[in-house]
């Protein structure tokens, strides 16, 4: 299991949808859940990943799974990262330089922003070289 000395992680969407479907590496995400909730640590998720898992959810088990996704996330120790110029920029930039989902620099710019580590298991970020721009967790 990856060490977890860090105080703030960035969630993407990927590491929550693992957590919900009970998949490697949901475990790590359930255990920073927790540790979330006693203090030692804050978690943070962009609110385009939360737009990305309404529609991986809705797409493969429908609305009413995806309203009651949502509606989960919203009980848990997670702060959700509105977008603002900087974070929009910020994403920018890292799409520019990296060949990665559009979504996916959202959730990294935001761990830069806020100084965080990224929780993913997303290959595109491992293939892509990101972990020069910002400390991931891999799921695995």
């Amino acid at each position: 299991m990856a060490r977890l000395e860090h105080k703030r992680y960035v969630l993407d969407s990927f590491a929550l949808i693992a957590y919900f479907e009970g998949e490697s590496g949901g475990d790590l995400v359930k255990g920073l859940l927790e540790r979330a909730t006693e203090g030692g640590c804050e978690l943070f998720l962009c609110v385009v990943n939360l737009g990305e898992i309404a529609y991986i959810v809705e797409r493969g088990r429908g609305l009413s799974k995806a309203q009651e996704t949502l509606a989960r996330i919203d009980e848990l120790p997670i702060s959700i990262g509105d977008v603002d110029r900087r974070l929009a920029l910020a994403a920018a930039h890292l799409k520019a330089q990296y060949p990665i989902a559009y979504a996916d620099c959202f959730a990294a710019a935001l761990a830069q922003i806020k100084d965080a580590a990224l929780v993913t298991g997303d290959p595109e970020f491992r293939s892509a070289g990101v972990g020069t721009e910002v400390a991931l967790i891999w799921l695995e």
